[in-house]
Protein backbone atom coordinates (compact mmCIF):
# COMPACT_ATOMS: atom_id res chain seq x y z
CA UNK A 1 0.00 0.00 0.00
CA UNK A 2 1.23 3.64 -1.07
CA UNK A 3 1.80 5.42 2.38
CA UNK A 4 -0.73 7.84 4.11
CA UNK A 5 -0.15 11.09 4.03
CA UNK A 6 0.29 12.37 8.11
CA UNK A 7 -2.43 14.28 9.10
CA UNK A 8 -1.06 18.32 9.76
CA UNK A 9 -1.66 18.86 13.39
CA UNK A 10 -4.58 21.08 14.14
CA UNK A 11 -3.56 24.90 14.62
CA UNK A 12 -5.93 27.61 16.10
CA UNK A 13 -5.52 31.16 14.05
CA UNK A 14 -5.04 33.73 16.11
CA UNK A 15 -8.10 36.40 16.55
CA UNK A 16 -7.37 39.71 15.23
CA UNK A 17 -6.48 42.23 17.94
CA UNK A 18 -8.57 45.24 17.69
CA UNK A 19 -6.68 48.72 18.72
CA UNK A 20 -8.71 51.33 20.52
CA UNK A 21 -9.70 54.28 18.71
CA UNK A 22 -6.49 56.75 20.27
CA UNK A 23 -8.21 60.20 21.50
CA UNK A 24 -6.02 62.88 22.88
CA UNK A 25 -6.59 64.16 26.64
CA UNK A 26 -7.66 67.46 25.31
CA UNK A 27 -9.94 66.45 22.51
CA UNK A 28 -11.95 64.19 25.32
CA UNK A 29 -12.08 66.91 27.50
CA UNK A 30 -13.18 69.34 25.19
CA UNK A 31 -16.11 67.21 24.16
CA UNK A 32 -17.04 66.43 27.43
CA UNK A 33 -17.34 70.71 28.01
CA UNK A 34 -19.42 70.79 24.78
CA UNK A 35 -21.73 68.43 25.96
CA UNK A 36 -22.63 69.68 29.53
CA UNK A 37 -22.62 73.42 28.01
CA UNK A 38 -25.04 71.91 25.56
CA UNK A 39 -27.62 70.43 28.03
CA UNK A 40 -27.23 73.50 30.29
CA UNK A 41 -28.28 76.33 27.68
CA UNK A 42 -31.11 74.41 26.75
CA UNK A 43 -32.76 75.37 30.42
CA UNK A 44 -33.31 78.85 31.51
CA UNK A 45 -31.29 81.47 33.46
CA UNK A 46 -31.61 81.82 37.34
CA UNK A 47 -29.92 84.71 38.97
CA UNK A 48 -28.82 85.81 42.36
CA UNK A 49 -27.80 89.69 44.04
CA UNK A 50 -27.52 90.88 46.80
CA UNK A 51 -29.81 94.01 48.15
CA UNK A 52 -29.67 95.88 51.08
CA UNK A 53 -31.87 93.49 53.68
CA UNK A 54 -29.93 90.31 52.23
CA UNK A 55 -29.33 87.83 48.82
CA UNK A 56 -32.33 87.48 46.92
CA UNK A 57 -32.75 84.58 44.30
CA UNK A 58 -34.90 84.56 41.35
CA UNK A 59 -35.34 81.06 39.27
CA UNK A 60 -38.58 80.61 36.50
CA UNK A 61 -39.85 77.48 37.33
CA UNK A 62 -43.12 76.25 36.78
CA UNK A 63 -42.90 73.11 39.44
CA UNK A 64 -43.99 73.74 42.68
CA UNK A 65 -42.71 70.57 44.31
CA UNK A 66 -39.39 70.64 42.17
CA UNK A 67 -37.56 73.30 43.22
CA UNK A 68 -34.69 75.01 41.94
CA UNK A 69 -33.60 76.63 45.31
CA UNK A 70 -32.76 75.39 48.85
CA UNK A 71 -31.54 75.90 52.18
CA UNK A 72 -28.37 73.94 52.72
CA UNK A 73 -27.87 75.53 56.15
CA UNK A 74 -28.83 78.12 58.55
CA UNK A 75 -27.54 81.13 56.20
CA UNK A 76 -26.78 79.64 53.07
CA UNK A 77 -28.37 78.88 50.03
CA UNK A 78 -28.54 77.09 46.95
CA UNK A 79 -29.51 77.31 43.59
CA UNK A 80 -28.94 74.92 40.44
CA UNK A 81 -29.90 74.89 36.88
CA UNK A 82 -29.55 71.42 34.74
CA UNK A 83 -30.48 68.02 34.93
CA UNK A 84 -32.79 68.00 38.25
CA UNK A 85 -31.56 64.46 39.07
CA UNK A 86 -28.11 65.36 39.17
CA UNK A 87 -28.06 68.63 41.15
CA UNK A 88 -30.91 67.32 43.35
CA UNK A 89 -28.30 64.54 44.44
CA UNK A 90 -25.23 67.11 44.84
CA UNK A 91 -27.54 69.31 46.70
CA UNK A 92 -28.63 66.45 49.78
CA UNK A 93 -24.87 65.65 49.67
CA UNK A 94 -24.46 68.89 50.44
CA UNK A 95 -26.76 68.85 53.28
CA UNK A 96 -25.51 65.96 54.55
CA UNK A 97 -21.73 67.57 54.39
CA UNK A 98 -22.61 70.86 56.18
CA UNK A 99 -24.43 68.55 59.23
CA UNK A 100 -21.70 66.99 59.97
CA UNK A 101 -19.09 69.42 59.88
CA UNK A 102 -21.45 71.41 61.71
CA UNK A 103 -21.67 68.53 64.05
CA UNK A 104 -18.00 67.53 64.40
CA UNK A 105 -17.09 71.46 64.56
CA UNK A 106 -19.17 74.05 65.57
CA UNK A 107 -22.35 75.85 63.53
CA UNK A 108 -20.22 78.34 62.67
CA UNK A 109 -17.29 76.33 60.91
CA UNK A 110 -20.21 75.61 57.83
CA UNK A 111 -19.42 78.36 55.27
CA UNK A 112 -20.48 79.15 51.60
CA UNK A 113 -16.56 79.07 50.82
CA UNK A 114 -15.64 75.10 52.57
CA UNK A 115 -19.09 73.94 50.84
CA UNK A 116 -18.41 75.51 47.42
CA UNK A 117 -15.20 74.07 47.71
CA UNK A 118 -16.40 70.57 48.48
CA UNK A 119 -18.56 70.80 45.32
CA UNK A 120 -15.66 71.87 43.06
CA UNK A 121 -13.91 68.55 43.81
CA UNK A 122 -16.91 66.30 43.75
CA UNK A 123 -17.66 67.84 39.74
CA UNK A 124 -13.73 68.06 39.03
CA UNK A 125 -13.45 64.42 39.95
CA UNK A 126 -16.78 63.35 37.84
CA UNK A 127 -15.92 65.71 35.05
CA UNK A 128 -12.33 64.05 35.20
CA UNK A 129 -13.16 60.24 35.85
CA UNK A 130 -16.41 59.96 34.53
CA UNK A 131 -17.67 59.53 31.05
CA UNK A 132 -20.43 61.65 30.89
CA UNK A 133 -19.97 64.60 32.98
CA UNK A 134 -22.90 66.35 34.87
CA UNK A 135 -25.15 68.78 33.02
CA UNK A 136 -25.76 71.23 36.17
CA UNK A 137 -24.07 74.81 37.73
CA UNK A 138 -24.50 75.52 41.22
CA UNK A 139 -24.85 78.82 42.95
CA UNK A 140 -23.42 78.80 46.85
CA UNK A 141 -24.67 81.73 48.84
CA UNK A 142 -24.07 83.21 52.51
CA UNK A 143 -25.61 86.22 53.97
CA UNK A 144 -23.37 87.88 56.50
CA UNK A 145 -24.25 90.16 59.71
CA UNK A 146 -23.00 92.99 57.23
CA UNK A 147 -23.33 93.46 53.52
CA UNK A 148 -19.78 93.31 53.10
CA UNK A 149 -20.13 89.53 54.60
CA UNK A 150 -22.20 88.70 51.76
CA UNK A 151 -20.59 85.59 49.61
CA UNK A 152 -21.88 84.56 46.56
CA UNK A 153 -20.03 81.39 44.64
CA UNK A 154 -20.42 79.84 41.48
CA UNK A 155 -19.41 76.44 40.59
CA UNK A 156 -19.74 75.01 36.86
CA UNK A 157 -19.72 71.68 35.52
CA UNK A 158 -16.35 70.89 35.82
CA UNK A 159 -15.38 71.62 39.02
CA UNK A 160 -14.28 75.67 38.28
CA UNK A 161 -14.94 77.78 41.28
CA UNK A 162 -15.81 81.51 41.15
CA UNK A 163 -16.55 83.91 43.44
CA UNK A 164 -19.43 86.46 42.27
CA UNK A 165 -19.76 89.80 44.10
CA UNK A 166 -23.08 91.69 44.09
CA UNK A 167 -24.89 89.19 41.95
CA UNK A 168 -24.46 86.37 38.96
CA UNK A 169 -26.49 85.01 36.54
CA UNK A 170 -26.05 81.21 35.87
CA UNK A 171 -27.28 78.55 32.93
CA UNK A 172 -29.49 79.56 30.05
CA UNK A 173 -28.50 82.30 28.21
CA UNK A 174 -26.19 83.50 31.19
CA UNK A 175 -24.52 85.70 29.44
CA UNK A 176 -27.03 87.69 28.00
CA UNK A 177 -28.61 87.96 31.44
CA UNK A 178 -25.52 88.91 32.97
CA UNK A 179 -25.32 92.22 30.71
CA UNK A 180 -28.87 92.42 31.34
CA UNK A 181 -28.66 92.76 34.99
CA UNK A 182 -25.52 94.55 35.53
CA UNK A 183 -27.25 97.48 33.97
CA UNK A 184 -29.76 97.50 36.32
CA UNK A 185 -28.20 96.33 39.19
CA UNK A 186 -26.89 98.84 42.29
CA UNK A 187 -25.59 98.40 45.65
CA UNK A 188 -28.47 99.25 48.27
CA UNK A 189 -31.70 98.26 46.74
CA UNK A 190 -34.68 97.63 48.32
CA UNK A 191 -35.99 94.38 47.90
CA UNK A 192 -38.64 95.54 45.34
CA UNK A 193 -35.78 97.06 43.26
CA UNK A 194 -33.64 94.25 43.49
CA UNK A 195 -36.67 91.62 42.34
CA UNK A 196 -37.65 93.96 39.34
CA UNK A 197 -33.72 94.45 37.88
CA UNK A 198 -34.15 90.34 38.25
CA UNK A 199 -37.33 90.27 36.46
CA UNK A 200 -36.18 92.70 33.64
CA UNK A 201 -32.75 90.83 33.21
CA UNK A 202 -34.75 87.32 33.18
CA UNK A 203 -37.19 88.89 30.48
CA UNK A 204 -34.05 89.51 28.13
CA UNK A 205 -34.08 88.60 24.50
CA UNK A 206 -32.91 85.24 24.24
CA UNK A 207 -33.37 83.67 27.11
CA UNK A 208 -36.60 81.47 26.52
CA UNK A 209 -39.45 82.76 24.60
CA UNK A 210 -41.50 84.24 27.86
CA UNK A 211 -41.13 88.35 28.63
CA UNK A 212 -43.75 88.27 31.44
CA UNK A 213 -44.15 85.49 34.20
CA UNK A 214 -46.79 85.18 36.13
CA UNK A 215 -46.27 84.04 40.24
CA UNK A 216 -46.84 80.45 39.32
CA UNK A 217 -43.89 80.80 37.25
CA UNK A 218 -41.24 81.77 39.40
CA UNK A 219 -39.43 80.32 42.58
CA UNK A 220 -38.47 83.12 44.44
CA UNK A 221 -36.44 83.07 47.86
CA UNK A 222 -34.42 84.58 50.18
CA UNK A 223 -31.57 85.14 52.93
CA UNK A 224 -32.96 87.32 55.16
CA UNK A 225 -30.17 89.22 56.99
CA UNK A 226 -32.69 90.62 59.73
CA UNK A 227 -33.99 86.83 60.94
CA UNK A 228 -32.33 85.05 63.52
CA UNK A 229 -30.92 81.85 63.33
CA UNK A 230 -32.19 80.22 59.35
CA UNK A 231 -32.72 83.30 57.62
CA UNK A 232 -33.81 81.01 54.33
CA UNK A 233 -37.43 81.67 53.59
CA UNK A 234 -39.54 81.53 49.87
CA UNK A 235 -41.55 84.22 48.91
CA UNK A 236 -45.48 82.75 47.76
CA UNK A 237 -48.60 83.66 46.78
CA UNK A 238 -49.74 87.50 47.99
CA UNK A 239 -46.20 88.76 48.77
CA UNK A 240 -44.82 87.79 45.18
CA UNK A 241 -48.16 88.83 43.48
CA UNK A 242 -47.40 92.67 45.45
CA UNK A 243 -43.70 92.49 44.09
CA UNK A 244 -44.79 91.77 40.78
CA UNK A 245 -47.44 94.67 40.85
CA UNK A 246 -44.50 96.67 41.62
CA UNK A 247 -42.49 96.00 39.23
CA UNK A 248 -45.03 96.76 36.26
CA UNK A 249 -45.78 100.20 35.17
CA UNK A 250 -48.63 102.15 35.88
CA UNK A 251 -51.42 102.71 33.44
CA UNK A 252 -51.19 106.17 31.89
CA UNK A 253 -53.78 108.70 32.41
CA UNK A 254 -56.51 108.42 30.51
CA UNK A 255 -57.23 111.51 28.20
CA UNK A 256 -59.99 114.26 28.89
CA UNK A 257 -62.85 114.15 27.02
CA UNK A 258 -63.61 117.40 25.22
CA UNK A 259 -67.21 118.67 25.73
CA UNK A 260 -69.69 118.13 22.99
CA UNK A 261 -70.92 121.07 20.99
CA UNK A 262 -74.69 121.86 21.36
CA UNK A 263 -76.43 120.41 18.34
CA UNK A 264 -79.48 122.95 16.74
CA UNK A 265 -81.89 120.43 18.37
CA UNK A 266 -81.29 121.08 21.78
CA UNK A 267 -82.17 124.87 21.34
CA UNK A 268 -86.19 126.60 21.64
CA UNK A 269 -88.04 126.71 18.95
CA UNK A 270 -88.31 130.17 19.07
CA UNK A 271 -84.82 130.68 18.76
CA UNK A 272 -84.32 131.47 22.72
CA UNK A 273 -81.66 129.68 24.81
CA UNK A 274 -83.42 127.59 27.39
CA UNK A 275 -81.10 129.29 30.01
CA UNK A 276 -81.89 132.78 29.33
CA UNK A 277 -85.44 132.78 30.50
CA UNK A 278 -86.37 135.10 33.81
CA UNK A 279 -86.49 132.69 37.09
CA UNK A 280 -89.45 135.53 38.02
CA UNK A 281 -91.74 135.09 35.43
CA UNK A 282 -94.89 133.39 35.82
CA UNK A 283 -97.59 132.30 33.13
CA UNK A 284 -100.44 134.11 33.21
CA UNK A 285 -102.92 132.94 35.63
CA UNK A 286 -100.73 130.84 37.00
CA UNK A 287 -99.29 130.11 40.49
CA UNK A 288 -95.32 130.59 41.03
CA UNK A 289 -93.02 127.74 42.81
CA UNK A 290 -93.58 129.58 46.47
CA UNK A 291 -97.37 129.38 45.75
CA UNK A 292 -98.15 133.12 45.98
CA UNK A 293 -100.66 133.87 43.52
CA UNK A 294 -98.93 135.97 40.23
CA UNK A 295 -100.18 138.63 38.18
CA UNK A 296 -99.72 138.96 34.63
CA UNK A 297 -96.99 141.06 32.77
CA UNK A 298 -98.52 143.39 29.99
CA UNK A 299 -96.93 142.90 26.78
CA UNK A 300 -97.08 145.94 25.77
CA UNK A 301 -95.33 149.48 26.74
CA UNK A 302 -96.33 150.91 30.05
CA UNK A 303 -98.26 153.97 29.87
CA UNK A 304 -99.48 155.98 32.89
CA UNK A 305 -103.46 154.88 31.93
CA UNK A 306 -102.38 151.04 32.72
CA UNK A 307 -100.95 151.87 36.19
CA UNK A 308 -103.83 153.98 37.11
CA UNK A 309 -106.93 151.62 39.06
CA UNK A 310 -109.64 151.02 37.17
CA UNK A 311 -112.87 153.73 37.81
CA UNK A 312 -115.52 151.24 38.38
CA UNK A 313 -116.08 147.49 38.17
CA UNK A 314 -115.60 145.00 35.59
CA UNK A 315 -119.14 144.31 33.66
CA UNK A 316 -120.76 140.84 35.25
CA UNK A 317 -118.81 141.29 38.28
CA UNK A 318 -118.69 142.60 41.82
CA UNK A 319 -116.31 145.37 42.76
CA UNK A 320 -114.36 143.34 45.08
CA UNK A 321 -110.89 142.93 43.85
CA UNK A 322 -110.55 145.10 41.47
CA UNK A 323 -107.68 147.24 43.69
CA UNK A 324 -110.31 150.06 45.14
CA UNK A 325 -109.62 147.95 48.57
CA UNK A 326 -106.36 147.34 48.29
CA UNK A 327 -106.33 143.72 47.27
CA UNK A 328 -104.38 142.94 43.53
CA UNK A 329 -106.33 143.82 40.46
CA UNK A 330 -107.97 140.50 38.68
CA UNK A 331 -105.97 138.41 35.83
CA UNK A 332 -108.43 139.86 31.55
CA UNK A 333 -110.31 138.02 30.04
Amino acid sequence: MPPQPSRLPNVKEASAVSMPFYVSPEQAMRDKADYARKGIARGRSCVALQYAGGILMVAPNPSSALHKISEIYDRIAFAAVGRYNEYENLRKAGVTYADITGYQFDRHDVTARGIANWYAQTLGTIFTESNKPFEVEIVVAEVGARPGDDQIYRITFDGSVTDEPGFVAFGGQADQVSAALKDRYSEGMTLSEAFAAALAALSAPGNGERTEFAPSQLEVAVLDRARDHRTFRRIRAARLEELLQETRPAPAPAPAAEPEPESADSAPADGTPADSAPADRTPAGGTPADGTPGTTTPSGPSSPADTEPPTGPAPGSSDRGTGLGGGPPSSPL
